[in-house]
């Protein structure tokens, strides 16, 4: 009982100072609570844990960033995420992790790499986000997050600040509503998972509430810089084997 105690309050305070992140950054909580949970509870139930933790922080993250949503880009999304991230969900149980962990590692830290070289690149137009959420909806069922690589569509398409996080939470926010849906038909929303996710729950929202209060300090510079030194963290993380 003691172990248990003592996992829900390093799980708890790892979610608050993560889901802070995230609401600065735009993303990169999952990717770092990714390893926390898996520590405390096992892979298989660190997935869905860290889905239903995902869900408040984006849902908080939408609600505080509301007025400045780009509907066009999150519908679109939606139309790729969706679908992959039910198929992906249901893969969960059997699909080999690691090799495409290290694949998606590589892939982040090139693309900091290929915004220095390219500082000015085209715009992805809207409808490239229909293939950008198709990626990001399954290789986030599988891995439980992979914000960091939606992040450099967002940016190149111009979004910053409020902008960027909400949109980009909007998008997330629908994509692990479809996993938790998965991940229900796989059996994997046992009643430890929903007990976790639910004591999470106001850490979470209330992370949420701080990254909100610090991001409308910063300048649009700043967060750039914060997101691209993010993109390499999680791209080590991968790499290395610790996400």
């Amino acid at each position: 009982m003691s172990n248990l105690l003592l996992g829900l309050a390093v799980s708890t305070v790892a979610a608050f100072a993560l889901a802070l992140l995230s609401a600065v950054a735009g993303f990169g909580g999952g990717a770092l609570l990714l390893p926390v949970f898996t520590g405390l509870f096992g892979l298989r139930v660190a997935v869905p844990v860290l889905t239903l933790t995902q869900i408040a922080s984006n849902g908080g993250r939408v609600w505080f960033n509301r007025q400045h949503l780009q509907w066009r880009i999150i519908a679109r999304f939606s139309l790729g995420a969706v679908p992959l991230a039910i198929a992906g969900g249901l893969l969960l149980a059997h699909a080999p992790l690691a090799p495409l962990k290290r694949l998606l590692g590589v892939f982040l830290i090139a693309v900091v790499v290929w915004r220095h070289l390219r500082p000015h690149p085209k715009a992805p137009s809207d409808n490239a986000f229909i293939g950008v959420g198709a990626a990001s909806g399954l290789g986030s069922a599988l891995l439980g997050s992979v914000g960091p690589l939606t992040a450099p569509f967002f940016l190149a398409k111009g979004l910053a600040r409020a902008a960027f996080i909400g949109t980009e939470a909007a998008c997330a926010l629908l994509m692990h509503a479809a996993k938790i849906g998965a991940y229900g038909s796989a059996n994997l929303l046992t009643t430890q998972v929903l007990l976790l996710g639910a004591a999470m729950t106001p850490a979470t929202l209330a992370g949420a509430w701080a990254g909100k209060k610090i991001v409308a300090r910063i300048s649009d510079r700043a967060f750039v810089i914060l997101v691209e030194a993010g993109l390499i963290g999680a791209g080590l993380l991968f790499l290395t084997g610790l996400a």
